[in-house]
This record gives structure tokens, sequence and C-alpha cells, in this order.
């Protein structure tokens, strides 16, 4: 088959400075590699077993990674000698549930939770000989552990014993005893001295249930002070690590927020309020060696959605209020089936000098981002940049010495054929970001929410300027985006309501839109039987306003099935649209495009040959008529490793004449005109599944994008692709 050339920039060549950088030439943090969890699992397992990177550390020389996997119950090991091609190095099966890592030497140190209960919690540290990959120590921790660390001199080394509450007991409601502390070793020979363990009480401080302290997250400065978050009780501990003493203790506090999205009703509406939100923090990192910032998650009755900056005396220095999740919505990243708690929820942290910059690493494991801030002496923190991740980001660790950052993303999908847990790395260097490749402009004082880009099509007369929809994950908030392709990365300018007699438009699920001709759009909606989501089209002027619905004819719907309309676009007086998958008359392996004339209203169809099937399926997600031909999105539904079929192909517009519908339908032939597999891998991420949008504007550039799924069972990652112009002589 003849394949045709693109010229222009490839895409792998991304201008995508963002806004929220302040100088495009500065060093950047761009995403080098991710490597699947899953090739760490032992040969005699079932690779679909769940396996999960959580908590990360690197070895001294910062050529290896280890990792805690709580569901296969052990640690994994990554060498990263070249960061840009991580290799699987092993797995050590433990006995219990590895909760956190840390790293001295050549050993790695692990909490061990070995409770048979929640009222009789047990634990062990254990260290591992990261050569002969064999236990050579243990000590008794007397409860269940979370987090360990070890003091920047190598002297200490510490766990939260956090005795965890049992979610499903009185609703989850504490104090459930037994109480948690914490526990301080000596280190002697880079070896955790058990007689040395102090047992460092910590009830009776905070004013929510002080009787029942969880101690989630432990964080050593350079002289050996332990900073120590009681996320449910609200509350942070400062202790001398030397005498194990408590030196200060104050409340987390709370926090209002003002327009904030707080319903999970399938709309991005940022009108909320939530007042007196306890911060509950999770990570703690000193900052230098008399400030502490806290990640705000919650995970009792809080989450305040940001970060936090103490003095270790308690002296409240910064506050992020809703910034970090307004940015994060703005990359398409908000996590609406979060909104109604935690939203962004931030969790994980990291602080490290790298050439010569402190930075702050804030991960958000809702979204599925790195937030990446420049950390001044004095004043308040600036973001520089936000990574996208894997699926629900943990754990993460800097190796300044190296310029790069590991990140341990927990979530494994690969049962339900989503994205398997990965560990992605981040490499400091010269140039512009490579991600956000689509950003949304702010709408006065909050951000222009989206997330599930589908359909595309361009202007007919702006180079550059196109028109997006999403689809029903964003059910009570259908809406038409409009794009400036011009800018890096592309901006979000405008967004216009789908609307029926002045409210938002109900059972739509839009997947394809096209011009007009007039002003407005025709949109195409894929039905679905079973959540009464009718097959259609949708007429709507330049207001959004509805003002003609198509139903598909009987014909059509006698064969109907869910997967239906995934693309529309217009030829002449005629609608073609591009229908996924076989529906009930359909050869296998062939697909309708449907035609409707919108004057005559008659209705027919061709056949279109999809490519060879190989893991789950094969379908259209796009149709886009320019020149002589109309262009196909055409894809498989497989994700990262599986992806076989991403592809631009091409039919003349002259073997698109519709037999009537009910009919022998004719076959037209196609050509290939991209394979989206190197695009698709070029921000050094996994392969993400639905390439849904395609477009050609005045000039001829193509333009793609991905579906973020909504960020629900996904990492929210949206690629925005300038694919250049076709050289129709090749």
């Amino acid at each position: 088959m003849k394949k045709l050339l693109f010229l222009g920039a490839a895409f792998a060549a991304l201008s995508t400075a963002p806004a929220l950088t302040a100088n495009a030439e500065d060093m950047n943090f761009n995403r080098v590699a991710s490597f699947p969890v899953n090739t760490n699992i032992p040969a005699d397992m079932d690779n679909l077993s769940e396996s999960s990177s959580e908590i990360i550390a690197a070895t001294a020389d910062g050529n290896g990674l280890v990792y805690s996997d709580s569901p296969l119950g052990g640690i994994g090991f990554i060498d990263i000698t070249d960061p840009a091609s991580p290799k699987a190095d092993g797995f050590v099966k433990m006995e219990g549930e590895p909760t956190s890592v840390a790293v001295l030497g050549g050993k790695v140190f692990v909490a061990l939770n070995t409770s048979e209960s929640y009222t009789n919690p047990s634990g062990r540290l254990v260290a591992i000989d990261m050569k002969s990959r064999t236990e050579v120590s243990s000590c008794d921790l007397g409860g269940q552990p979370d987090s360990v660390a070890i003091s920047p001199d190598g002297s200490l080394l510490a766990v939260a014993i956090e005795n965890e509450r049992d979610e499903d007991l009185n609703d989850g409601e504490i104090p459930q005893m037994p109480a948690g502390y914490v526990t301080i070793f000596d280190m002697a020979d880079g070896n955790a001295d058990c007689g040395s363990m102090k047992k460092v009480d910590v009830t009776g401080l905070a004013a929510i249930a002080g009787d029942d302290p969880e101690p989630e997250f432990v964080d050593f400065n350079a002289n050996n002070e332990l900073a120590v978050t009681l996320q449910e009780n609200n509350h942070i501990v400062i202790i001398d690590g030397k005498s194990g003493k408590v030196t200060s203790n104050f409340s987390a506090g709370s926090v209002d927020l003002k327009n904030v999205d707080v319903e999970e009703e399938g709309a991005l509406t940022f009108d909320g309020t939530q007042d007196g939100r306890r911060r509950e923090p999770d990570s703690v990192q000193w900052l230098d060696n008399d400030r502490i910032a806290i990640a705000n998650e919650g995970d009792y009755k809080g989450g305040s959605r940001g970060f936090t900056i103490f003095s270790k005396d308690g002296t409240e220095l910064y506050e992020s209020g809703l910034s970090f999740e307004y940015e994060i919505a703005r990359i398409g990243h908000y996590p609406e089936k979060r909104s109604g708690n935690k939203g962004v929820e931030p969790e994980g942290m990291e602080v490290a000098t790298i050439d010569g910059t402190n930075y702050m690493f804030l991960l958000s494991e809702r979204s599925s981002v790195v937030g990446v801030y420049k950390i001044n002496a004095e004043g308040a923190p600036e973001l520089k940049q936000i990574l996208p991740s894997g699926i629900a980001p943990e754990g993460v660790i800097a190796i300044p010495s190296r310029g790069l950052v590991a990140v341990a993303n927990e979530a494994d999908l690969g049962k339900d054929g989503g994205a398997r847990s990965h560990v992605t790395l981040y490499k400091l260097e010269e140039g512009k970001p490579a991600y956000p490749t689509i950003i949304s402009a702010m709408d006065g004082d909050r951000p222009i929410g989206w997330g599930a880009l589908s359909g595309l099509v361009a202007d007919a007369e702006v180079p550059g300027k196109l028109y997006a929809v999403n689809d029903s994950f964003y059910s009570n908030q259908p809406t038409i985006f409009t794009i400036d392709a011009t800018k890096s990365p592309a901006e979000i300018t405008n967004a216009l309501r789908v609307t029926r007699k002045g409210a938002n438009a109900q059972l739509l699920d839009l997947e394809g839109i096209t011009l007009d001709g007039k002003g407005g759009f025709w949109l195409a909606s894929e039905g679905r039987t079973d959540k009464m989501v009718p097959h259609g089209l949708y007429h709507v002027n330049a207001k959004g306003e509805i003002k003609e619905s198509v139903a598909f004819p009987p014909e059509l719907l006698a064969v109907e099935k869910r997967f239906g309309s995934e693309g529309v676009t217009k030829i002449g007086d005629t609608l073609w649209i591009a229908i996924q998958r076989e529906w009930g008359d359909d050869p296998a392996g062939q697909v309708k495009l449907v035609a409707y004339n919108t004057e005559s209203k008659v209705w027919g169809a061709v056949r279109y040959p999809l490519e060879p099937k190989g893991a789950g399926w094969i379908g259209l997600s796009e149709i886009v008529a320019h020149g002589d031909y109309a262009y196909f999105l055409e894809r498989d539904n497989q994700i990262g490793a599986n992806a076989r079929v991403k592809k631009i192909f091409r039919v003349p517009l002259a073997e698109l004449k519709p037999a009537p519908l009910g009919e022998d339908l004719p076959v037209v032939s196609k050509e290939e005109v991209r394979d989206l597999l190197p695009d698709l891998t070029a921000l050094n991420g996994y392969v993400q599944d639905k390439v849904e949008g395609l477009a050609i504007d005045a000039t001829g550039e193509f333009y793609a994008v991905t579906d973020n799924d909504g960020v629900d069972d996904a990492n929210g990652e949206t690629i925005f692709m300038k694919l250049g112009k076709i050289d129709a002589n090749m």
C-alpha cells in the first residue's frame, strides 16, 4: 500500500512552551521514559497479576531505582544507567506488604506490614542487600508501618507507625485503637541498630482524636530534625531525631475554598464553596532547615487541594489555595469524578536542589501530573511546569547528580485492558517543555475546564483555528471548544455550551463536528440504547442552540449497536458519518460510512474496509473531507505496548457514492497516509488508546487529538498533534 508523506515539522519536534513557563529558553524537565512495572513480574507469575509501583528510592550511584509493590508483595528494581531506556532488574518477593523503601549504601530498607488485623497490627523493618537480593537484617516495629526516611548524614532512620483505621468500621471514624507512633533507629555501619529503637509517643498533641494519632509521612532535615504528618488528625509534629523528643507541634489548619468544583455532575463548574476545609497533609518535605511544605491530600474529612509552607514553629508562610488545581484544569487533567471531596488530591512530594536550583515536585494523584515549583529562600514558590505521569502518581525521588526525577505511579488497570503501573522518568535539559500540548485560557478568575475531546474540525477560512467537542463523559456540559492551534501549546480560547431550549442539552454523546457553512455546526452523537442516548445528528447555530435534530432512519436503527457515530463531515449538501464498528448487517472487518442529504433528506451508505484485527477491536474515530479525499482516523482499542493500529487513511471522494440502505453497499478503497504510533510515543509516555479528532485547516495543515477519557481510569494526557501538510506528489 502506498504511503503518503507529510511536509513540515514532525510532531516529535513539538513546539509547546506553556504560558506557565516564564522563559522558554530556561532549563526544563521533560519525560524521557515510561517503564511498565509489569515487565518486572517474575516469569512464574501471571503477567496480568496486579503490580504497583508506589514508593520509590534511588541507588547511591543514581543508576538504579527501587520501588515498593504492595499488591505483588515485594520490591522491584530498575536499571536506569540509560534513563531513556530503563530495564527491568528483578523483583524480590517478601513475607508481608511493603509500604515504603529507602536506600543507604548497598542496602534497601523496607517497611513491611505484617498485620493480621487493624486491631492487632505488626510490622518489620527489613534490610535487603542489593547485590545478593537477600534479607540481611530485620527489626520488629511493633505496629503497622507507613513511610520510612533516612537522615541526610545516614546516621538515623525513622518509620511512621500508622496503625491505620478501618474505613469500614463506623464509617471510618476515629479514634480507633491502637494508636500510632514514630520509631527512630540509630544506623551503625549501614545497618539499623534494632536495640537503639526509640518509640516516640505522639498522642495528646492533636485537637482531633489526639489519643489516636496516625503518623503518615516522615522527613529529616540536615539537622536531623524529623517532620511528621498526622494526616487524619490534621496535625504536624517536629521531633529531634537524636533524642526522640517532640520539639514542636501544630495544627495543619484549614482553608476556605471559593470558586471550586464540588459536584460530580458530569460538568466542570468552578462555582462552589467549601469553607473550613482541613488540609490533612500526606507528604511533608523540608525546604531547608527551617521550613516545611505539606501536600494537602485529605484522607478523612479534608483535602484543601493544594500545598502549604510552614516554619518549623508552626507559622504559616504560604498557602497555594486553588492555584495548583486551576493550572491542572487548564491542561485538561481535572478529575471531575473527584470533585465532591478532594479535587486534584496532592499527595506525594519531593524537594531537591538540581543544577543550583531548589525544586519542589508535587504529585497530584487523581490528575496524574507532577507540578514542578522553583523554591526561593524568600517569596512565593513559582510554578514552572506541569508534567504528565502514569496513572495515580504516589512516590517521587530526585537524583540531583544526574538531573533526573523518577515518579512511581501505582494504578494497574491491566486486568481491565487499561494502562499498567509505570515508573516515569524526567530529565532536566535545555529546550522547551514538551507538555502540555494544549491548554485553556482563563475565563475571568477561573479556568475554562475541558477534557475528553473527541470530534475536531477546522475553520473554513482562518488557518489554525479549530473547533472540538467533548463526549458524554461531561454529560451535563456538551461543549464546542474554539482552539487557536497557531499558539504553542495550542490554546482553548472559548467554550460554547450546546443548548436545547436555553439549558445544557441532555442525552448527547458528541463524537463528531463539522461546519454547516452558515456560521453554525452539524454535530454527530453516538447513541447508546441502554442509556437512552439516541443515535443522531444535531444542527446548532453560532450560539450553540440546537435548531434541528435528525434521528437515524429505521433501516439503520434496526441493526444499530452501541459503537455508532464517530465523526461527521460535510461534502456539498451531504453529511457523511463514520460509524465506528460493525453493526448487525455488516460483514466482519467492514463498517458503514453513512450519508444524509440535508436538502433531500435521503439516507444512504457505503462500506469502509478496516485493517486486520489483532487484540481487541478495530474501528473508525473520525472523518474529514479535504480536496479530493476523505480522511479517516482508524484505530484499535489497545493501549501502551499492545497498541498496533493508530493511523490516518484516505478514500477518494469519487468513491463516496451512497447506495440505499438495506441494499448491497459498495466498498471503498483506501490508502495509508500516516502511522501515528511514532507521534503518540514522541512524548516518551505509553501509547494512548483514543486518537479521536482529526482536522485539516484552510492551508492544508493536519491536526489530530487524543481523548483523555475525562481522567477516569486514565492518566488524563491529551496529545494535540500538529502533523504538517501532505505532499500530494509522493
